[in-house]
């Protein structure tokens, strides 16, 4: 694929240490499970252009490490993010609970409009579920999150879930909800030309110096 696109949006991936956050960033980026994955220390970076709603959208992914003495280093990269994947494990009820400190976070330190999908991964370990599909459907709804569970080993939903985000995401831009050119938005347009022709106010400067008015 071309490595020109339309805009590029600053995505975060959080949660809890140990819910399989860099697993789905790696199948999403080389679609393969990453057999070997230790604990993020820290943040690693990974990014991809998809093809939403005939735009071609480049994501900046952050993983973030989700051990507590990684918190104050990981918030710092929070700044700015247009969407995120808050990330729990079905099967472990512990990084279920810590989904509101997380949301919290992202809501607080990311930028004000942050489009947050909510994914309980390991969908393939259904059999040692703690968390069931009901109640964290209801969170989501509770805190105004889309939600999908999710497995980074299978790759069920996984490109789905960083899509269906970007789309919200474009949405909001094409409602005039999110606007690219606005410090901070974690969303930039992919070219000067692009943005010129997305700007109607210089697109109205430039026709009033062309006719002399």
């Amino acid at each position: 694929m071309s490595e020109t696109y339309d805009f590029l949006f600053k995505f975060l991936v959080i949660g809890n240490a140990g819910t399989g956050k860099s697993c789905l960033l790696h199948q999403f980026i080389e679609k393969r499970f990453k057999e070997d994955s230790n604990h993020t220390i820290g943040v690693e970076f990974g990014s991809k252009i998809i093809n939403v709603v005939n735009k071609f959208v480049k994501l900046q992914i952050w993983d973030t490490a989700g051990q507590e003495r990684f918190r104050s280093v990981t918030r710092s990269y929070y700044r700015g993010a247009a969407g995120a994947l808050l990330v729990y494990d079905i099967t472990s009820r512990e990084t279920y609970n810590a989904l509101t400190n997380w949301l919290t976070d992202a809501r607080m330190l990311a930028s004000q409009n942050i489009v947050i999908i909510l994914c309980g991964n390991k969908k393939d370990l259904d059999s040692d579920r703690e968390v069931t599909f009901l109640e964290a459907s209801r969170f989501a709804q509770e805190n105004e999150l889309m939600f999908l569970e999710t497995s980074a080993l299978t790759g069920e939903n996984v490109e789905e879930a960083f899509t269906q985000c970007a789309r919200k995401i474009l949405n909001k831009i094409e409602s005039g909800e999110l606007d690219p050119e606005r410090m901070g938005s974690g969303i930039q347009y992919g070219d000067a030309a692009l943005r010129q022709l997305r700007s109607p106010r210089r697109a109205q400067a430039q026709s009033a110096q062309e006719c002399g008015c």
